[in-house]
């Protein structure tokens, strides 16, 4: 969904370095995926197609966070109760 990111923050050799993939516009999503040391982070449309993609090595990913696009409210969430504390 447009407004959905990917922050990716990198060791550099001593320094840090900080990425971001984000879907650019309506139909489009980020989606991330991982597989033999490394990570890779993709726009895609709504058919599918990559429209851009990041490549990260695992080892050198320091923190990687999803920040998802504000949703409109659903005419279910109404009934939904909070989780108690604990």
């Amino acid at each position: 969904m447009k407004g959905d990111r990917v922050e990716v923050v990198i060791d550099a050799g001593g320094a840090t370095r900080t990425y971001e993939v984000e879907a650019t516009r309506g139909g489009r999503r980020v989606e991330v995926t991982q597989g033999r040391g490394i990570i890779e982070v993709t726009e895609v449309t709504r058919g599918g197609t990559p429209v851009r993609t990041a490549r990260f090595m695992s080892a050198r990913i320091l923190a990687l966070v999803e920040h998802l696009a504000p949703r409109p409210a659903q005419p279910d969430d109404a009934h939904a109760t909070p989780p108690a504390p604990s």
